[in-house]
């Protein structure tokens, strides 16, 4: 039986989707923009927005009681590959022990002209 994940602490869906989707063990979380959740606007530049995908993400993860080490996949795309060693730094900051798998591409362009959008895979 699935279940919606809704939070408070991060940001509220910009579309006709959830935060995330509970499924029995496994939690799918939709693409995360670098929206800072305090102001409800894109952080300045692609670490800040790095940074706040990875913290929402954190967010709607603990909603669950979850958090980083219950990653077992994520997606990062990307407006510009260019944009990949500064993103992967502050990605990696948020892991301890064993990475998740991951695809990382690079996208025509991205909702409210973010810069990073990351989802997850998460299980219980």
């Amino acid at each position: 039986m699935k279940q919606i994940v809704f939070t408070t602490t991060a940001p509220k869906a910009v579309g006709p989707y959830s935060q995330a989707i509970t499924a029995g063990e496994m939690v799918f979380t939709s693409g995360q923009l670098g929206i800072d959740p305090s102001t409800g606007k894109l952080a300045q530049g692609v670490e800040q927005q790095a940074h706040c995908s990875m913290r929402n993400l954190g967010e709607i993860l603990k909603a669950k009681g979850l958090n980083y080490a219950n990653i077992i996949k994520t997606t990062i795309f990307l407006a510009d590959m260019a944009d990949f060693t500064t993103v992967n730094t502050v990605y990696a900051s948020y892991f301890t022990g064993d990475f998740p798998a991951r695809s990382c591409v690079q996208v025509a362009a991205l909702p409210l002209g973010g810069l990073v959008e990351i989802e997850c895979i998460a299980v219980s």
